[in-house]
């Protein structure tokens, strides 16, 4: 790291010339959605093109919901193009009073942060909250074509990158139609040559919508060669049961204990003080098949839960703990949120009033009152359901005892053998183990080398952190023959440091810490490794994401000093940032790169990478098992074909690579 200049020096006056006001870029409109694709829809893989769909159509359901429209129909052509449409009031196409020659459409569509949905007064619940949803969608796509039909006459505009091609044009009386048509492609610009919609996909997504809401009907259609044996090219979705319809269609009713608790409360009529919104939830305990909760605010999925999932958990812990009390089964006072939530399949749809959301992508829900307002609602149920039956009562009570049980009996099978276990492990670099002797809060980072193992040993908290350092890249396990995985020294030595089994004999019980966090370089050899590790939970123990267990560190590539202050950098556009922000210091910014962890010193990492207080950590989710499925098959698989392919249609986003 350099000296800091003087004021004097002539570099020093060198960069104060290059950096003057002409170096402060002011972006404009729709430019920064197209410039940082990420910060508006999480990225531009598979997921994030989907995710355009889904804002689009979360406007039409806002509509439903709201009581003005009653049919969504959703369509994919073979040209690419995706529409959307509803009978609702229309969006607004008289002139914005604050936008001269502008009308309301078009500041809808080409103006982050407008919308009706900030006063409450256009819609009382709603997914859309920031104005950003449409106008992200027009920014994103190489041509958007919107129809209103309001007032007993049709409005038509078209779009190209987020900038009008046509004007507003008026044209003429029609009858029997209103509400809104959107029809669009996604920008091949952002998103590579070769991306499309995949028909499967947005079949499921129409039909989960018409399960969120019971009011609505929402019709299908896709180009007859897009069709599949599992996608028609015309459907109708309709549920009046709601919930507990699609908990019995997806589940079976020959895979649940007895019949599913299921309702719907309206929060209004429960608390008696006009509090808008309402809960919906089917839950059915599921002995013979694996756990899943899926959850919804507002028809937005969360698949990270959030404070509506944890006013349910609650009120249901507290419902079966207080029937087990009445009815003489002490050990019910034992039954946790893991003994529901890990014997069950269950469904929790919220609507609330200005919800609030971690991100723009809204996995998880942060509105505090939701936790008092679901649990209030679903405790009351919950009682009066658990009594009405008490055979079904007692079997359920008897089923989630047996689960605290076992759960009880490992936890202290691991308390006494977890000093045991390590002594037995014989790994290259050997496993540092913490010495907190229960899984709760306890983490184990996985490390490529003895380097970055050596740092983080030092920099770790060694009550509460492990250490395991791998050599280099660990087997691709997709496709790998079983006797090649039961033979590989890395692969056994992470399982046996974990406690787990594999594949069918992994049991998520046996997990020896709350958090296994993948630590490796801000390179590509660390992506790479990150890759194969992820590969490995997802075929082998894929119970590890599933529970939310697997995370992804996230080390600085950059460190910046300015004047005694130092920050540190994630990535390229991070620096920049900083860069442009200043750090609060006198003189020139200076920039270090880090190479690879090895390279820090013990306090940075710890700082940086390790120290709960000021790490950043991103957890492993999987939002579409299918979907997920196909591309890991895809980048990892034995066919290199498809991962050319691949390559071939995202290598331009590629930059700055670190090779």
């Amino acid at each position: 790291m350099g000296d800091l200049l003087d004021d004097d020096d002539p570099r020093a006056r060198d960069s104060e010339k290059a950096y003057d006001a002409s170096a402060i870029e002011v972006l404009k409109g729709l430019e920064p959605v197209r410039m940082r694709p990420g910060m508006y829809i999480g990225g531009t893989d598979e997921r994030a093109l989907h995710h355009l769909v889904a804002e689009v159509l979360d406007n039409s359901m806002d509509e439903a919901v709201a009581g003005h429209a009653s049919r969504i129909e959703i369509g994919l052509g073979a040209d690419g193009f995706c529409a959307i449409s509803d009978n609702g009031r229309g969006i607004p196409v008289d002139a914005h009073p604050s936008e001269p020659g502008k009308s309301a459409l078009e500041v809808i569509l080409t103006t982050l942060h407008a919308g009706g949905k900030f006063s409450g007064k256009a819609y009382q619940t709603s997914g859309g909250l920031h104005g950003v949803g449409v106008s992200v969608v027009n920014a994103l796509s190489e041509r958007v074509e919107v129809e209103v039909a309001r007032g007993k006459r049709l409005f038509a505009q078209a779009y190209e990158r987020g900038h009008p091609v046509t004007g507003l044009e008026d044209r003429g009386t029609v009858q029997n139609r209103r509400g809104t048509t959107v029809r669009f492609r996604p920008d091949p610009q952002i998103f590579g040559e070769g991306a499309r919609f995949k028909a499967p996909r947005l079949h499921r997504l129409a039909r989960s919508k018409a399960y969120l809401f019971r009011g609505v009907e929402i019709r299908w259609r896709c180009d007859p060669s897009l069709a599949t044996d599992d996608v028609p090219a015309e459907e109708v979705f309709h549920f009046p049961g709601g919930l507990e319809d699609y908990l019995k269609a997806t589940v079976g009713e020959d895979q649940m204990l007895g019949a599913p608790f299921a309702g719907r409360v309206e929060f209004a009529e429960r608390y008696g003080d006009g509090t808008p919104g309402s809960i919906e939830w089917a839950i059915a305990w599921t002995p013979a098949r694996d756990p899943a909760t899926s959850a919804y605010c507002n028809t937005i999925p969360t698949p990270e839960g959030g404070t509506h999932v944890q006013g349910f958990w609650n009120a249901l812990v507290k419902a079966i703990r207080a029937y087990g009390e009445r009815t003489g089964v002490k050990k019910a006072k034992d039954i946790s949120r893991d003994d529901l939530a890990g014997g069950a399949a269950a469904m929790v749809s919220v609507f609330i009033a200005e919800p609030e959301f971690v991100g723009q992508t809204k996995d998880r829900l942060s509105t505090v009152d939701a936790t008092r307002l679901v649990e209030g609602a679903v405790r009351d149920r919950a009682d009066v359901w658990l009594g009405q039956d008490p055979r079904r009562a007692g079997q359920i009570v008897e089923f989630l005892v047996e689960r605290a049980d076992e759960r009880a009996r490992r936890r202290a099978e691991k308390e006494t053998s977890r000093k045991s276990a390590t002594r037995k492990l014989r790994l290259p670099g050997k496993l540092a183990d913490c010495s907190n002797a229960t899984r709760e809060g306890s983490e184990l980072f996985l490390v490529e080398g003895d380097s970055a193992g050596g740092s983080a040993k030092q920099a770790r908290d060694r009550k509460m952190q492990a250490i395991l350092p791998l050599r280099g890249k660990i087997l691709n396990v997709l496709g790998a023959a079983g006797s090649k995985l039961s033979s590989n020294q890395e692969i056994g030595d992470l399982s046996q440091a974990l406690g787990i089994g594999l594949g069918s004999r992994f049991r998520v019980d046996d997990l020896r810490y709350d958090k296994v966090i993948i630590m490796t370089d801000a390179d590509v050899d660390g992506a790479h490794i990150a890759a194969l590790l992820m590969t490995f939970f997802f075929v082998h123990a894929r119970g590890v994401i599933e529970h939310g267990h697997l995370w992804l560190a996230n080390p600085p590539l950059y460190r910046l000093s300015q004047g005694g202050r130092v920050a540190y950098a994630k990535d390229d556009e991070e620096r920049a940032a900083l860069e442009t922000k200043g750090l609060g210091g006198k003189g020139k910014i200076e920039v270090g790169r880090f190479k690879g962890l090895g390279e820090m010193m013990p306090a940075q990492l710890r700082e940086t990478t390790m120290d709960p207080k000021t790490r950043r950590l991103s957890r492993v989710t999987i939002e579409d098992m299918e979907d997920t499925g196909a591309l890991i098959e895809r980048l990892m698989g034995k066919k290199a074909e498809a991962r050319f392919d691949f390559i071939q249609a995202n290598a331009k986003f590629a930059e700055s690579l670190d090779v």
